[in-house]
């Protein structure tokens, strides 16, 4: 191989947290390879479909630091008011964006709009190399350089750079080639998801209903429309999709209640299976995992692309900072200093969506009597409240730069 890598950083995955990696370190003098099996603003690409996406605020922040902001903000829709509670139970507590003093606690927009911003914003980007489509074949993680063997068209040829972070998804085939160890739980259930078009106005307030067979999430979108992300049992999955739109909307709307009154329209309906998956080390050699190839959690909270975000705040503020001081980006100090800085709160979060999840599955009588009162308690103690509503933005523990509403130096 070439003494002189072709590029500096190798991004593996052009989805939404691999795009946003690419476009935060853009312009900046690196050269920068994103590797992607599909072709830039393909329909099929997983990551840009219709998927509703609850952007916590510090997300908001980080992608208005990007310079991506303005083109997203128009088609999504902020959320003022988040209202939690138990099906059929007295237990609630409810967080306001005046309350915290910010002028949304978040805003919900489809992964397909997200991405046509990133897209836009990535074919202006300087320095950023698209090869794709692309599949990688191989991984190796050198003293000096990291490697990748990628196919196109049939033919292999090898790619180095200083650094190499993975972005390729729940599956990751980088972490699967370097033996990376996870936790990993298959919690038997699906979210069903799709949009509704209630009787009433949403007010944009998004609500987290916990049923016995799973939460429930309805979000604000544009035209009057809710997001609905439902859990359902695998064992329910296929006869919930098969459902007719009445018999779908009446299914729905008796697990969900009639807070918005009746629904009276449903959109396309699609399912994923929910899995907890987080890494035990978030760097090997010269290579560092983002998003959901270091964590996929269970969507209680909507916390899981926001997590991904602030991967990339993070590890594009030291990969900028190692490159102002002539240091190595793929060095030792880099990769520690993501490791330190990251894996902590994917851990705390992947735990803490897991214990909701599971504390809310559980039937039993003083179980469900405790969780209530404590639902009651949280909502009447405002300093409880309000470091609940500091982490659903995004705004708790150490924040990058660009969380902080700062641009990368």
């Amino acid at each position: 191989m070439n003494d002189a890598p072709a590029h500096d950083l190798l991004i593996v995955g052009g989805g939404l947290v691999g795009a946003s990696l690419a476009i935060a370190l853009a312009g900046r003098g690196l050269r920068i390879g994103l590797v992607e099996a599909h072709p830039p603003g393909d329909p099929g690409q997983p990551a840009y479909d219709d998927r509703a996406i609850a952007l916590a605020h510090g997300s908001c922040r980080i992608f208005e630091g990007m310079g991506v902001w303005a083109d997203m903000v128009a088609s999504a829709e902020p959320i003022c008011e988040i209202h939690v509670s138990e099906r059929g139970r007295f237990g609630f507590t409810h967080l306001s964006a005046k309350e915290e003093g910010v002028p949304a606690l978040g805003h919900v927009a489809t992964a397909r709009e997200i991405g046509r911003a990133l897209l836009g914003a990535l074919r202006e980007a300087e320095g950023v190399d698209w090869i794709a489509p692309a599949q990688v074949v191989a991984v190796r993680a050198d003293v000096d350089r990291a490697c990748i063997t990628v196919e196109q068209d049939g033919k292999r040829s090898d790619l180095e750079a200083a650094l190499l972070v993975a972005a390729d998804g729940g599956r990751s085939f980088v972490r699967e080639a370097l033996g990376l160890p996870v936790v990993q739980r298959d919690y038997g259930q699906s979210a069903v998801v799709t949009n509704v078009t209630p009787e009433r106005p949403h007010r944009n307030v998004a609500f987290e209903r916990f049923t016995e067979e799973g939460p429930i999430a309805l979000l604000p979108m544009t035209g009057g429309r809710c997001a609905v992300v439902w859990t359902v049992p695998d064992a329910r999955v296929e006869s919930v999709l098969a459902l007719d739109d009445a018999a779908f909307l009446a299914a729905f709307q008796e697990r969900f209640g009639y807070r918005l009154g009746r629904f009276l329209r449903v959109g396309r309906r699609d399912a994923y299976p929910l899995q907890l998956l987080r890494v035990r080390e978030a760097v090997r050699g010269r290579v560092a995992l983002i998003g959901n190839a270091a964590h996929t959690l269970h969507p209680i909270a909507g916390q899981g692309f926001n997590l991904g975000l602030r991967d990339v705040a993070a590890l594009a503020e030291l990969v900028l900072e190692a490159q102002a001081r002539g240091e190595d980006i793929g060095g030792d100090a880099v990769l520690a200093g993501y490791e330190a800085w990251r894996l902590d709160e994917q851990r705390k979060m992947a735990q803490a969506t897991d214990g909701l999840a599971r504390l809310f599955a559980n039937p039993l009588p003083p179980l469900r009597l405790a969780r209530n009162l404590g639902m009651l308690a949280l909502d009447l103690f405002a300093p409880a409240r309000h470091a609940l509503a500091r982490t659903a933005m995004g705004l708790g523990g150490r924040l990058p730069r660009l969380a902080r509403g700062l641009p990368l130096r």
